[in-house]
């Protein structure tokens, strides 16, 4: 099994917004805003090597997430920012070319995590991986196809709708822990948005958790940090609570999607016995 950080850019969010009841004065020390209290996220990938072999005789190539990619307008990009590298330089820079990808793992369908799912060639909309299954989980798609006003604007058609329409879409069953592939089995969390899929990953005898946006950086792991965006936010607490002590009781490793400077962190419990970012880790 081997791993790859892919880097998708980065990109700038509301800083309120990702810190929710969280005043400034307390994030600004951690996520540094701008001017405009914009603070600069990254968008990190994870592409996996697993097994089995599939009938070519190549291991599983498994990329996580997608980033927010290139064909949304002008206009839509400038609300974000976007900045830094693309999905695909990354990933040519890792060796990889887009036919190599045999899954595309979808732990949810904002924008800034499918949207390098799906290219514009002209006027034409395709899956910009053409030999691999794309996965989601059909409560999920359905709240994504079908959304509801306050998370409409997450959802764009044209980062999804081609997915169905190729043909390559399939869905995860949604039960506690079930198993994706040899090394990988996913949690289901309803907070941020309804059953974003978390991959927990056996890594040579560790574990990673790939935190999606439950914990998109590593001050969110404190519990009352949570972002205004979610959904359901005492749900993403509750959640958290739930995750985090069995993270710490497991000595898992956290993988951070959106955190600009901590890839990958270890929980430590403070001197009040809380559950806090410990040591770091680059892949």
């Amino acid at each position: 099994m081997k791993l790859h950080i892919i880097d998708a850019g980065q990109f700038k969010l509301d800083g309120g917004a990702m810190h929710g009841v969280i005043p400034k004065s307390m994030w600004h020390k951690q996520n540094p805003a701008d001017e405009s209290n914009m603070v600069t996220w990254t968008m990190r990938s994870l592409l996996i090597e697993d097994g089995p072999k599939d009938s070519s005789g190549r291991n599983r190539k498994i990329l996580i997430d997608t980033g927010m990619g290139d064909k949304q307008s002008e206009k839509f990009f400038g609300y974000y920012f976007p900045s830094g590298k693309n999905l695909m330089q990354s990933l040519d820079e890792k060796g990889f070319q887009a036919e190599d990808i045999t899954d595309v793992f979808l732990t949810h369908l904002h924008f800034d995590h499918c949207g390098g799912a799906v290219i514009k060639e002209g006027e034409e909309l395709k899956v910009q991986f053409p030999n691999a299954t794309y996965w989601s989980c059909e409560s999920h798609w359905q709240t994504a196809t079908q959304p509801n006003a306050r998370e409409k604007a997450s959802f764009l058609k044209e980062n999804i709708l081609p997915i169905q329409k190729s043909g390559q879409l399939k869905f995860i069953e949604e039960k506690e822990d079930v198993q994706f592939s040899e090394n990988i089995t996913v949690k289901f969390v309803h907070g941020h948005t309804e059953a974003m899929m978390l991959p927990v990953i056996n890594f040579n005898g560790q574990t990673i958790l790939f935190c999606a946006d439950l914990i998109p950086a590593k001050s969110h792991i404190s519990m009352p940090w949570v972002m205004a965006y979610d959904m359901q936010p005492l749900e993403t607490l509750n959640e958290k609570e739930r995750i985090l002590p069995e993270a710490f009781d497991n000595n898992w490793w956290l993988f951070f999607e959106h955190d600009l400077n901590n890839e990958c962190c270890k929980l430590i419990k403070d001197e009040r016995g809380r559950i806090r970012g410990g040591e770091n880790m680059n892949l």
